[in-house]
C-alpha cells in the first residue's frame, strides 16, 4: 500500500485512530461509531472513512454488513508494518509517560534488541562476502555522515539508519533488505532517546567502522564478532538510559546481558 500523507486532516484522524487502537483506548473487537468520532474529530464523513481504509490496509480495523465497523483482533494486526511499529512506539511513550527512562525499558525495543541480535550478525556474515564496491560507498557515505553527526539527534539517526539499511541492502538477499522497514521505526526510536538531550552515549562510530572494515576485508567471522560487539554497545546505552526506571532490570539483565555475553564470546 502506498504510504498516507501524515499531515494534514487525513493524516492527523489517521495518527489519532491508530492511537487509540494500539493504546486501547478503542478495544479488539469494538464496533466504532463513525456518527461520534465524526463529530469528536471535526472531520467529514468521508474523510473519517478514507482515513479507517489506512487502518483496514494495515489489519487494524474491518467493515461488515449489519456489525459496522469494528477493530480486529490483534492478531490480524501488521505488526511489522512501518506505521505500526512506529505508531506502537509512539504510543508506548505516551502511557509510560515522557520521561527517557520509562521509555529506555520498554518491552518494544527489548524485542527489537532481539530482533536484531538475530537478523545484523547473519546479515553482516552474508555481506562481508557479497558486498560489491558500490556498497562499501553507501556504508562509507553513512559513516561519514555518522562521524559528522554533533549537532543533534536528527542527524545521528538518520546516519545510523543509512548504515544499517546499507548493511541489509549489503547482504543481497531480497528478504533480508526488507527488514530495513521492521529495524527502521525501532532504531528511530532508540536512537532518539541515545542520542536525546542530556544522554551523552558512547562514541558510535569506532564499532561500525570496525563492522565496515571486516566486510570490506571480506571476512564473515570478522563481521560477525564486529556486529556482536556493536549490539552490544547499543543494549549497555539503552540500559544505562532505562537504569533510572522502573524496567531496568530488566533491561539490563536480559537484553544487553545477552548482548554482553555475545561480545564476550567474539573475543570482544
Amino acid at each position: 500500500m502506498a504510504g498516507y500523507a501524515r499531515r494534514g486532516v487525513h493524516g492527523q484522524t489517521v495518527e489519532t485512530l491508530a492511537h487509540r487502537v494500539l493504546g486501547g483506548e478503542i478495544a479488539e473487537g469494538a464496533t466504532l461509531d463513525l456518527a461520534a468520532l465524526q463529530a469528536e474529530l471535526g472531520v467529514s464523513l468521508t474523510a473519517l472513512r478514507e482515513s479507517l481504509k489506512v487502518l483496514a490496509a494495515k489489519g487494524m480495523v474491518d467493515a461488515r454488513q449489519k456489525r459496522g465497523t469494528f477493530v480486529r483482533p490483534r492478531a490480524d494486526w501488521h505488526l511489522l508494518d512501518a506505521d505500526v511499529l512506529r505508531w506502537r512506539f509512539e504510543t508506548a511513550g505516551r502511557q509510560q509517560g515522557e520521561g527517557a527512562a520509562a521509555r529506555a525499558a520498554s518491552p518494544l525495543l527489548r524485542d527489537l534488541d532481539e530482533v536484531r541480535g538475530i537478523v545484523e550478525p547473519a546479515a553482516v556474515r552474508l555481506a562481508a562476502v557479497r558486498r560489491t564496491d558500490a556498497d562499501l560507498a553507501a556504508l562509507e557515505t553513512a559513516l561519514t555522515a555518522m562521524a559528522g553527526a554533533r549537532d543533534g539527534a536528527a542527524e545521528a539517526v538518520a546516519a545510523d539508519l543509512a548504515f544499517h539499511r546499507a548493511l541489509l541492502a549489503a547482504s543481497h538477499n531480497e528478504l533480508l533488505e526488507r527488514m530495513d522497514q521492521v529495524l527502521a521505526s525501532g532504531l528511530a526510536a532508540r536512537d532518539r532517546l541515545v542520542h536525546g538531550p542530556g544522554h551523552h552515549p558512547r562514541d558510535p562510530v569506532p564499532g561500525h567502522r570496525a563492522v565496515l572494515a571486516a566486510i570490506r576485508a571480506q571476512d564473515p567471522d570478522a563481521a560477525e564478532a564486529a556486529m556482536h560487539r556493536l549490539l552490544a554497545q547499543a543494549a549497555r546505552d539503552l540500559a544505562e538510559l532505562s537504569a533510572g526506571g522502573s524496567g531496568a532490570g530488566a533491561a539490563g539483565g536480559s537484553s544487553a546481558g545477552r548482548a554482553a555475553g555475545a561480545e564476550r564470546a567474539a573475543g570482544a
